[in-house]
């Protein structure tokens, strides 16, 4: 580690920004204090923010780490403290599924959900992927204007919901009133009460889906997770649990998803050299799927963990109880191990697959696979049938989201053909 790179433990914290207009440039400045520095958060909340790439795979293997935000963060008060009535990112961290168990809970929890979510139910949505996709790309293609088409809308975002809403069961009403009220957890710069009525409709969405369910059982996950029980006959999944797993599912099963496919399009439409590559056969879409996870982490920094015990770093020491930011977004682009153009997109590049966009260790999601399928069948489709495809606007009049956890575009503005106005 260079001097240039030591944690600067002395330092102010550094205030994040909520609203997230430049996540990879906070990232950089960041990692001029090294791999593990001190941060302010919305709400006045401090922590520990990683961006170093190995210090990510390190933590995120430590078992003095833990999600539990009940167990383990004692400044969360078990959730009845002043955290969880007005933190805006409150939300963020009270969910009780797989992902923020720790332990013996976390090994329940993840072979529970692992039993319904399984990689022939995934294998198993190709055809309705496939058809999905056919279907977006002719209701664009039916268009009869030649004016600029907003792909995250009309093609990013509609598959991965339509492809997750099928595997939950969840009818088009609450898949709605969900969509609108993830869509406002994600929005980082919201108030403490716009955060807190964003989850009041979600969780009374996601009941009425599990009583639905309840009353009518269905080949679809959702069932599956209602039933499941342990092999040792003990507790399946308690009703918070079973919300709060149908939520991750939900929010994990798409918004990652239409990020990627964003990014994707985006990157390849500001990098026609890069996409030449694909078309020329020096790279496949499964490169450009990988390096593009490596270069735009779907989920740009993901509050919170905790430290279990004292965690002794080279250069500082992580107290019991404070929590901790994993910046997946700044660990894929770590020059450590990408080299100095880590900031650059290449499909070549031999370290593309040397990211942790989609967890490390025990916490690795379980949709992975599912993403990469509904990439790999949609960009090429889209590609094949638009070969002229250009961005409408230029690169940097593209917006990203108000958020510095979801990381994507708010309109992905395109031209379908040669000579559209």
């Amino acid at each position: 580690m260079t001097a240039a790179m030591e944690p600067t433990a002395d330092l102010e914290p550094y205030a994040i920004d909520p609203s997230g207009p430049d996540i990879h440039g906070e990232a950089e400045r960041l990692r001029a204090r090294g791999p593990i520095a001190r941060v302010v958060l919305p709400g006045g909340v401090q922590a520990w923010w990683v961006t170093g790439y190995e210090l990510t795979r390190q933590l995120l293997t430590d078992p003095r780490v833990s999600r539990d935000t009940y167990r383990h963060w004692p400044a969360w008060e078990n959730g009845e403290g002043e955290l969880a009535r007005t933190w805006p990112l409150a939300m963020w961290v009270s969910d009780r599924n797989m992902i923020t168990a720790y332990g013996a809970e976390h090994t329940r929890l993840r072979r529970l959900v692992a039993r319904a979510f399984t990689a022939r139910r995934t294998l198993a949505l190709q055809p309705r992927i496939e058809s999905v996709v056919a279907d977006l790309l002719d209701q664009i293609d039916a268009d009869p204007h030649d004016g600029p088409v907003d792909l995250r809308a009309q093609f990013a975002h509609p598959l991965p919901v339509r492809v997750i809403s099928d595997l939950l069961g969840m009818p088009d009403h609450l898949r709605d009133r969900l969509l609108v009220a993830v869509s406002g957890m994600l929005n980082t710069a919201a108030t403490a009460e716009e955060a807190k009525s964003y989850e009041h409709a979600m969780y009374a969405a996601l009941d009425e889906l599990v009583e639905h369910r309840r009353a009518s059982p269905a080949d679809d996950l959702t069932t599956a997770l209602i039933s499941v029980h342990d092999d040792d006959g003990g507790p399946g999944l308690s009703h918070r649990e079973l919300v709060d797993t149908i939520l991750l599912m939900f929010t994990a099963g798409h918004e990652t998803t239409v990020n990627l496919l964003d990014h994707a399009i985006f990157i390849l439409l500001t990098r026609p050299d890069q996409l030449a590559l694909v078309r020329g056969g020096s790279a496949t879409w499964a490169d450009v799927i990988e390096e593009t996870l490596r270069l735009e982490a779907p989920f740009a920094n993901l509050p919170m963990r905790y430290a279990v015990e004292d965690i002794a770093l080279p250069t500082v020491t992580i107290r019991r109880g404070e929590p901790i930011v994993v910046s997946f977004g700044a660990a894929g682009r770590d020059p450590e191990v990408h080299g100095p153009d880590a900031d650059a997109f290449d499909a070549t590049r031999d370290t593309r697959r040397d990211h942790v966009a989609f967890g490390y260790g025990v916490h690795h999601c379980l949709g992975a696979p599912l993403a990469r399928l509904e990439a790999s069948i949609a960009l090429p489709a889209l590609f094949d049938r638009f070969p002229d495809l250009t961005l409408a606007t230029p690169a940097a009049h593209v917006l990203p989201l108000e958020s510095f956890i979801s990381n994507g575009h708010r309109e992905l503005p395109v031209l379908l053909r040669e000579g559209a106005a």
